[in-house]
């Protein structure tokens, strides 16, 4: 099983995303869909697959840092 960990864009050129996840930055391909700086993603496969609301986001990292 696969815990995806949403992250952050950073910054874009052409196609190519550049994600923040607190404790590193990996960079990501965009093929479909609209995204831009500030929109937190899930990837798989160095690919973005989604586009996650903030305020789920939130949720998440509150669950992984304090487990509750």
């Amino acid at each position: 099983m696969c815990l995806a960990i949403p992250g952050k864009i950073i910054e874009i050129k052409n196609d190519i995303a550049l994600i923040d996840y607190g404790s590193e930055k990996r960079q990501a391909k965009i093929i479909i869909g609209d995204f831009k700086i500030n929109d937190y993603v899930i990837v798989q496969g160095k690919i973005i697959i989604e586009k996650v609301p903030e305020e789920q986001v939130q949720g998440w990292l509150n669950l992984l840092k304090n487990g509750t």
